[in-house]
């Protein structure tokens, strides 16, 4: 039996023969579709398939950087497994080319069957794991090999002859190990681990040039609204230190989606088609939202339901777009409470993410819209470019769809979204709550007068009082920013005589109906979080 190929090297080619097959993925995936290779397909699906309370931990603990964990831990698990797999391939290749089979079978089916998937999807993992078992096979080939077994002479005495000579034969020549050739194997190997770096690269660099939507959203000049956002009022902003600004600034505005790549949207040929129960169906181009007559600027907040008590899962922004009641009534959509027979609205995204909103919230008079600009620039892609939904009041999940292409009148009997089979509500208006952004918690600080401030908000209602407590003290009254309007947050600030020792500070907010913030404590699944931020602090 000829000499098997070491465990370490054959591990080695496994992690060579995975990186060209990922690096084969990415090149077809430039020229058909980047978001169809074989990590970031699969990445999705797990995505899909993890259950809720994973899914909130993962937000909890990793907040933002959640998919770089997720992509980063794919990354490893494959190079552990591509090891694997290159070890039991240096005795049997067929056990190779069965994992790598076996991995592709994988990513294909993860490809086929995304929301937004198509036949030409399978194609960069199909290629990928060819190139694998190739490169596979070829490196086993020409990999070092074990030193042969001399059996007999193992076993003859020590004092014989044979043993003498054993002793004193020379190293095996490559003849002897099956041909191997040192330098050709490395010349191999890094010539296949260097184009495979390269490809891979020049093909990630080549998919983000073709996709023209940074480049088209520079472009875009947003036009007057005929309907403009009033100023700031004056005190809107306290713009204290560490308090949050009453407007964030794009760059800084959270992002929570399932996307694992930001859609690439070219502006010049995106479209929206409307269509469903009741409906006249109608199809929209960039253009014709953007020349529309009617657009409107408004400042809104936007939260997410994944937003802890406390949490910064929550932006305030002044944006423009078309009002999306109008272009709903064009198409003949009545509410419900008229005749209307879809009571939901399901938008659709270009990466197949579903948002189910109530039709009666959009029609009620809100300033619900398309939006197009943010910050009075277009959208940026992380945040829906070149289009994306937003219904004041009501939590991002189900109203606030980014990088949308098509909305469905339907019912919530008929059509359950993304997030309500995976154990959210179909309906989640926005709670009351507030926060304290200064001091922070675990804080150190000096005695004497102290600045606690915050942000409270009460979508749809308005915050008409602000309280902080200090340990198990009188709540007292904080001092209240102006309202810009009841769809945005407000700030807040309480001037404290802070006194040496370990504090407790805890907020509640009161909304113009007259409701107080509930103290009573709840995760965000599956409507939102409840419960009164309350930070520790000590005072020196």
């Amino acid at each position: 039996m000829a000499p098997a190929v070491r465990p370490a090297i054959g591990a080695l080619c496994g992690l060579i023969a995975a990186g060209a097959g990922l690096a084969a993925a990415e090149v077809v995936g430039a020229i058909t579709r980047p978001e169809a290779t074989p990590l970031l397909v699969v990445g999705a699906a797990v995505i899909d398939l993890v259950p809720r309370p994973l899914k909130e931990f993962a937000v909890a603990t990793f907040g933002t950087a959640d998919k770089a964990v997720l992509l980063g831990g794919m990354a490893v698990t494959l190079a552990a497994l591509a090891a694997l797999v290159g070890s039991a391939a240096r005795r049997r290749p067929a056990i190779g080319d069965a994992g790598i089979v076996l991995a592709g079978l994988i990513s294909l089916v993860a490809a086929l069957t995304r929301p937004d998937g198509g036949l030409l999807d399978g194609l960069p993992s199909l290629l990928g794991a060819a190139v694998a078992i190739a490169l596979l096979r070829l490196l086993i080939a020409r990999a070092p090999r074990e030193a042969p077994r001399q059996e007999a002479d193992d076993l003859a005495p020590a004092s014989s002859p044979n043993s003498a000579k054993a002793a004193e034969a020379p190293d095996a020549t490559p003849e002897d190990t099956g041909g191997f050739d040192r330098r050709r194997f490395v010349l191999v190997a890094g010539a296949a681990a260097a184009v495979s770096a390269g490809a891979g690269a020049c093909a990630r660099w080549y998919a983000a040039s073709k996709a023209e939507s940074v480049a088209a959203a520079r472009k875009i000049t947003l036009p007057a609204p005929a309907s403009p956002a009033p100023p700031f009022p004056d005190g809107a902003d306290l713009e204290l230190e560490g308090l949050a600004p009453f407007l964030t600034p794009s760059t800084a505005f959270f992002r929570i989606d399932t996307a694992l790549s930001v859609p690439r949207i070219d502006a010049t040929t995106w479209t929206l088609r409307i269509h469903g129960r009741g409906v006249t169906e109608r199809q929209y181009s960039f253009d014709d939202l953007l020349n529309r007559s009617d657009l409107m600027e408004r400042d809104i907040t936007l939260a997410c339901v994944s937003n802890p008590v406390g949490g910064s899962y929550i932006g305030n922004a002044r944006w423009i777009g078309v009002p999306l009641a109008t272009l709903l009534k064009e198409a003949g959509v009545r509410p419900p409470t008229e005749g209307g027979p879809a009571d939901q609205l399901v938008s659709r995204s270009s990466d197949g993410m579903t948002i189910g909103t109530p039709v009666a919230d959009v029609l009620d008079g809100r300033d619900a819209m398309l939006a197009l600009g943010m910050n009075g620039r277009p959208l940026l892609p992380e945040h829906g470019f070149p289009v994306r939904m937003l219904v004041p009041g009501l939590y991002g999940y189900v109203s606030a769809c980014k990088w949308i292409v098509e909305i469905e009148l339907t019912t919530f009997d008929a059509f359950d979204a993304y997030w309500v089979p995976r154990g959210w509500s179909d309906r989640a208006p926005i709670k009351t709550q507030s926060r304290i952004d200064t001091p922070t918690s675990g804080a150190r600080i000096d005695a004497g007068r102290v600045a606690v401030a915050g942000a409270a908000w009460a979508q749809r209602v308005g915050v008409d009082a602000v309280e902080v407590r200090v340990d198990d003290g009188p709540w007292r009254p904080a001092r209240l920013a102006e309202e810009d309007t009841t769809d945005t947050w407000r700030q807040w600030v309480l001037e404290w005589e802070a006194e040496p020792g370990e504090h407790r500070l805890s907020v509640r907010a009161t909304d113009r109906n007259g409701t107080v913030q509930t103290e009573d404590e709840a995760p965000p699944a599956p409507d939102g979080a409840t419960g009164w931020h309350t930070i520790d602090v000590t005072v020196e």
